[in-house]
């Protein structure tokens, strides 16, 4: 099929959060032969009433309409989607609570699981030339491997047919200050005779963005949004006091009275703080007690513009929530832009013919050995 080359691709979004992969694809374009190429916000959709006024806010205040706040299942009826208009590229994080390593690791038996088959919904319904799906890492061991197999069968056989390139990609290798690990699929219909290659990493471990120069002194203003600090208890402070950066509450030596009494899984991220010179380890959506992410020099959890700082949001990106719990579940399950951004550029140049350097993809060996 010949390629008729669009300057503006339409792009729609399904669990759009607060805009993370959204803000990538708003400030990712390409340049050719005196022509710019990008992507323009068509429309959204997610069912966190405050994620959707975060994401009316700053990625399409002028058009605050095109997001919807409705259950998917609500959303993606024939009365809505006939309205909506044609797109050609698609994005979407389905939820990720199943395959979560944080999570009770039901994958597909999850209330979660099969959440991505709305996404398969959209590219029958809209046939768009390209997609892009976002989750975590153990979304490929989730049922022995079956349940990757099962959504990129299903993701292939969508719309006229979908040429997939799987990937695992590191976070911090495309400066992001943070250890963030997600498996991204692309997919191009398979009529351009085109396939996605894996962009090569930005920096090298040397260079890693570290959690100093993105939170450290003077890289957030005093009156940056989203900036109060959490309420803290004595107790928590004493605790902070004597863990060092990158130990948590079960490495720490620790003295009696601030010993953690838990008797279920020692999850690492417990009161563990960041270290001045490596990047963030991942910063979670939600969790118990100690699970808030903490600075490695100031005795006291993150706040959630440090933490947006570390997701790579700029620092005038306003979160709106009812609480500061719906701001940091907001954040930690955003994409990060600057890791949405390279990938949207990369297939920008893939579409217009433009090479750029690549890396073989780390999982296609993987899905093949389970066919």
């Amino acid at each position: 099929m010949k390629i008729s080359r669009l300057q503006n691709f339409k792009y729609g979004e399904l669990y759009c959060g607060p805009g993370g992969m959204s803000l990538g694809a708003k400030k990712a374009f390409v340049r050719k032969n005196g022509k710019r190429y990008r992507l323009i916000h068509a429309w959204a959709n997610d069912i966190d009433e405050d994620s959707c006024k975060t994401f009316r806010n700053n990625i399409c205040p002028n058009k605050p309409k095109l997001v919807y706040d409705l259950p998917v299942d609500e959303f993606l009826t024939d009365n809505i989607l006939s309205k909506l208009g044609k797109i050609d590229a698609f994005g979407y994080g389905f939820p990720c609570n199943d395959f979560s390593i944080v999570g009770e690791h039901k994958g597909m038996h999850g209330s979660h699981g099969a959440l991505y088959t709305y996404g398969v919904k959209v590219l029958d319904y809209f046939k768009p030339r390209f997609f892009i799906a976002e989750n975590v890492g153990g979304i490929s061991s989730a049922n022995a491997g079956g349940a990757f197999k099962k959504i990129c069968d299903d993701l292939e056989k969508a719309g006229k047919g979908y040429v997939l390139t799987k990937h695992k990609y590191k976070a911090e290798f495309y400066k992001v200050p943070q250890k963030r690990h997600r498996i991204i699929i692309v997919g191009i219909d398979q009529r351009y005779g085109l396939k996605f290659k894996v962009p090569a990493p930005l920096i090298s471990e040397k260079d890693w963005i570290t959690a100093s120069e993105a939170i450290g002194d003077g890289t957030i203003p005093k009156n940056a949004p989203n900036n109060e600090e959490w309420p803290m208890s004595n107790n928590v402070k004493r605790r902070l006091q004597k863990i060092k950066p990158w130990e948590n509450a079960w490495n720490a030596t620790l003295p009696p009275d601030l010993r953690l009494n838990v008797k279920s899984a020692k999850l690492s991220q417990i009161y563990r703080k960041l270290h001045p010179d490596l990047p963030s380890y991942t910063l979670t959506a939600s969790g118990g007690g100690g699970t808030h992410g903490y600075h490695y020099e100031e005795y006291r959890p993150l706040t959630n513009r440090e933490r947006a700082k570390l997701q790579t949001f700029p620092n005038d990106y306003k979160f709106e929530g009812k609480n500061l719990s719906s701001v940091r579940k907001q954040i930690g399950m955003a994409v990060p832009p600057q890791l949405a951004k390279v990938i949207f550029v990369a297939v920008l140049k893939t579409f217009n013919g433009i090479d750029y350097p690549s890396v073989s993809s780390n999982l296609e060996k993987e899905t093949l050995d389970l066919k």
